[in-house]
């Protein structure tokens, strides 16, 4: 009996079943939490709002986060519902633009070259769509602290156009600061307010320069239809140097009482950073002087609003 038990209990640990197991446990559970991580990252919200807001408590969404925690669909589902968004992109999944773009190139290889010509002038005649859809309207998105509003007014000013600051826009429209927004009525509320003061202000101008909040990326309806309506610009600094610009303003939202403030910032980067390079271009303000930033940024605008006088020397551009 006793030789027998030892035999099982070897044949057991010989067994690499309940190993590879585990190892997928943990790769998914720790892939849940990079996903929670990163969502509240883009969003911009900290663990303790998170946690107020869902009714998890901040322990928990550390551990989760951590990829220690295993949570159930009814606590992922309240995590979702807090940072509005849908359950599924908090789940490990294969990653939709890559498959999408593998579909395409496994159809194209099944062309005879002959046909692929004609493809090209197909996919082309849609970018020319897009740019006359956008008109000669600019949107700079970015993180706060990169310079989007002094260089969107330096912008519009130059070219003879209305600025936008989305945000205001927004609190004309609610009647009360955003941070109040959001607070009395939550991110779903805000992002609402966002989407709709965006489309008028698209549809109201053929020509207009708009900063955008930083946040918007994490809307991902909102984000396409600034990517369709206008060339968008990634406004970017380094980390530091968004910090210091924010301090300088004396608005430290969103990392208001957070020790961590630096650490959470270069979360909130590196979560929007493939999002904000959906922009057509990128502009980087480090060292950079607000005169030598515009310089970069006109140069950068010329082609893409086909004006001539956008590039001119007139307007201290060397």
């Amino acid at each position: 009996m006793t030789a027998r038990r030892t035999r099982t209990r070897r044949n057991d640990k010989s067994n690499p079943a309940p190993a590879a197991a585990n190892r997928e446990t943990a790769a998914f559970t720790a892939e849940v939490g990079r996903r929670v991580r990163l969502g509240r990252a883009k969003r911009g919200i900290s663990r303790r709002r998170l946690a107020d807001d869902s009714g998890i408590s901040e322990r928990y969404l550390a551990q989760i986060e951590g990829g220690a925690g295993n949570p159930s669909v009814i606590v992922l589902k309240a995590i979702a519902e807090a940072m509005d968004v849908p359950m599924i992109e908090l789940l490990p999944q294969a990653n939709a633009r890559a498959a999408g773009l593998a579909n395409i190139l496994d159809l194209l290889a099944r062309l005879p070259v002959s046909e692929l010509a004609s493809v090209a002038e197909t996919i082309q005649s849609r970018f020319a769509d897009g740019q006359r859809e956008r008109g000669r309207r600019i949107a700079l998105v970015g993180l706060r602290g990169a310079g989007k509003s002094t260089l969107g007014q330096m912008l519009a000013a130059h070219i003879g156009c209305p600025f936008v600051e989305l945000d205001s826009v927004i609190e004309q429209e609610y009647g009360a600061r955003v941070s109040l927004l959001i607070e009395m009525s939550g991110i779903g509320t805000f992002r609402r307010y966002e989407r709709a003061c965006l489309e008028r202000v698209l549809a109201g101008h053929e020509t207009v320069v708009v900063a955008a909040a930083g946040g918007i990326v994490s809307s991902p309806d909102t984000y396409a239809l600034l990517l369709r309506r206008a060339h968008a610009i990634w406004i970017r600094a380094r980390p530091e140097e968004h910090m210091s610009r924010v301090i300088a303003q004396g608005d430290f939202r969103p990392m208001a009482q957070n020790r961590e403030a630096m650490a959470d910032l270069v979360a909130i980067l590196e979560a929007r950073r493939d999002e904000y390079a959906r922009a057509e271009a990128e502009l980087d303000t480090s060292d950079q002087t607000p005169a030598e930033s515009f310089a970069k940024l006109v140069r950068v605008v010329a082609p893409l609003i086909g004006s001539r006088e956008a590039g001119s020397r007139r307007s201290g551009v060397p």
